[in-house]
């Protein structure tokens, strides 16, 4: 992407939030738009709502508004857009990533499909388990939740965004 491209979709962290949500890069409609789970086909906002995340179902555009509710986002890609398999490898910034967590600390990472999990953990995506995950002690808990993305929907459940709800609810 030109260089004018790079960074649409910002960060949205600071230190000590209670959850980020980590998607593996922005979709095309997200980076136009500069809001993230933007595309109308999208399960992300409702199922937030839904699962008891948020105490009202909020707009795309109203995503930074989540950061008053301890609530960040970010990708692990930053300089790419589109569907998962359009994402280049050489994009994927986990070095990057990693830096961000350790920098602000949340207490929950959320990823948002099997895939970017894959790419955090280094396997493949069959191997990766929805809900929350083995803890390693130099991280924070983490949890993988179905992609809401609509190109997913004959994976989705929100099983795993009700139990991150409980969790959040309940952690320190």
């Amino acid at each position: 992407m030109p260089a004018l491209d790079l960074h649409r979709l910002p960060d949205q962290l600071c230190p000590n939030l209670r959850l980020v949500f980590v998607g593996t890069a922005a979709s095309t409609r997200s980076a136009e738009l500069g809001h993230y789970y933007a595309h109308p086909g999208n399960r992300f906002w409702r199922a937030i709502h839904e699962a008891g995340i948020t105490p009202r179902r909020y707009q795309p555009s109203e995503f930074a508004a989540l950061i008053e509710l301890g609530i960040g986002f970010t990708d692990l890609c930053k300089t790419g857009a589109g569907m998962d398999h359009q994402i280049a490898a050489e994009a994927i910034d986990l070095s990057g990533f990693r830096a961000k967590m350790e920098k602000y600390r949340p207490r929950t990472i959320a990823f948002t499909s099997k895939k970017a999990a894959s790419l955090f953990y280094g396997r493949p995506s069959r191997g990766i388990a929805l809900g929350r995950q083995i803890r390693d002690q130099s991280l924070p808990e983490i949890f993988v939740l179905s992609s809401p993305s609509g190109a997913a929907s004959g994976s989705w459940t929100l099983e795993p965004w009700r139990e991150l709800a409980k969790w959040i609810g309940r952690a320190p």
